[in-house]
């Protein structure tokens, strides 16, 4: 048997490395931890923007409850960097296709050579106009209360009606407080079987355009209507719009979607991450807008895998073309040319034989 060398199979492809990951997120450590125990050399490159970094903790993450955002990332890199997977402080500026793979320019100036791509660059959260908000967001200006609604408790909650969600997260959020308050913003009209529903559950609503936040020794204590009037909370609901970060999905071809609850907009990809573009996978929020952090670090895993099934795929088609252009002249092919001369010899004997009987 013919042995065939790894370092042949590497230079027909002629990459840097196996995978590289563009976003240092929960989805695409997590991902890079599963490729770095898998043995394949793997890259992330991350601008160090986490979504999450204004929250005090992680929540719904098993073993991790109330960790700091930052305190899992930093745990994160360790364990990548403990199974020989590099991570690189720097921005994705530009993607291009090579022999092989693919040709990643970042801000610093670096072009980095990757046979596959998984796209980890997250979201961006697009907030309401309204002064204080940004300042606010990810402390006690919320969006979700799987994430943050035990931390507000019983506490008096508004919600900033923006549009005709915010009655279903009024709704949710009533499951944490008895003192929730709709403020007709921007909303246009409420369905009677809405303003039923608010009724119902006890959740009042203020009609009034909001101009502004009142925050006293750095927290949250109400909200300014246009009339002058001011309204107390210690929380205040808002609905971004969540539109996939980055312009580099773009340049790699990728396609943009709608979310069907007209929430935002998103990378698109199958259950496993690949986006239809040849050799590219995504995973997290930014092809998945409501996945919490467990859920994004699930998704980077799910493409990790398939990814490595992917390149284990190449490699073996690698392997084989490379073992068949050494054995053209081996003791393999000379054995398969003389089975093949003896096959021609006995069909023609038999068909000589055959014609002689006849």
């Amino acid at each position: 048997m013919t042995e065939i060398n790894e370092r042949d199979i590497a230079d027909a492809v002629n990459p840097n490395v196996d995978v590289l990951v563009i976003g240092g997120g929960a989805a695409g450590l997590s991902a890079a931890l599963t490729l770095a125990r898998a043995r394949r050399s793997v890259l992330v490159v991350d601008s160090g923007e986490p979504r999450n970094a204004p929250a005090d903790g992680v929540h719904g993450f098993l073993s991790r409850e109330g960790l700091a955002p930052g305190e899992l990332l930093r745990i994160g890199r360790d364990e990548i960097a403990g199974y020989g997977g590099r991570i690189v402080s720097d921005r994705v500026t530009g993607v291009r296709r090579a022999p092989g793979g693919f040709v990643v320019d970042t801000e610093g100036g670096r072009s980095l050579g990757a046979r596959r791509l998984l796209v980890t660059t997250g979201l961006v959260d697009e907030l309401p106009d309204v002064p204080g908000v940004r300042e606010r967001w990810g402390r006690d200006v919320l969006h979700c209360p799987y994430c943050h609604g035990w931390e507000v408790r019983d506490e008096p909650i508004g919600v900033l009606a923006t549009g005709p969600a915010a009655v279903h997260q009024a709704l949710l959020f009533r499951q944490w407080s008895a003192r929730v308050t709709v403020f007709l913003h921007t909303p246009g009209e409420l369905a009677d079987e809405q303003w039923e529903q608010l009724a119902a559950r006890g959740i009042a609503v203020v009609d009034g355009e909001v101009t502004g936040l009142e925050v006293e020794e750095d927290r949250l204590s109400g909200v300014r209507l246009a009339s002058g009037k001011r309204i107390p909370v210690r929380a205040l609901a808002v609905a971004p719009r969540f539109e996939a970060r980055g312009t580099v999905p773009a340049g790699l071809g990728l396609e943009r979607v709608d979310h069907p609850m007209g929430v935002g907009s998103y990378v698109a990809s199958d259950p496993t991450g690949f986006t239809g573009v040849e050799g590219v996978w995504a995973a997290g929020n930014v092809t998945d807008l409501m996945a919490g952090v467990m859920v994004a670090a699930a998704s980077g895993m799910t493409a990790a895998t398939a990814i490595n099934a992917d390149l284990v795929a190449a490699d073996t088609s690698a392997a084989v073309a490379a073992r068949r252009s050494r054995d053209v002249f081996g003791p393999a092919a000379e054995a398969a040319n003389c089975r093949q001369v003896m096959g021609e010899r006995r069909h023609g004997i038999e068909s000589v034989l055959a014609r002689d009987q006849r």
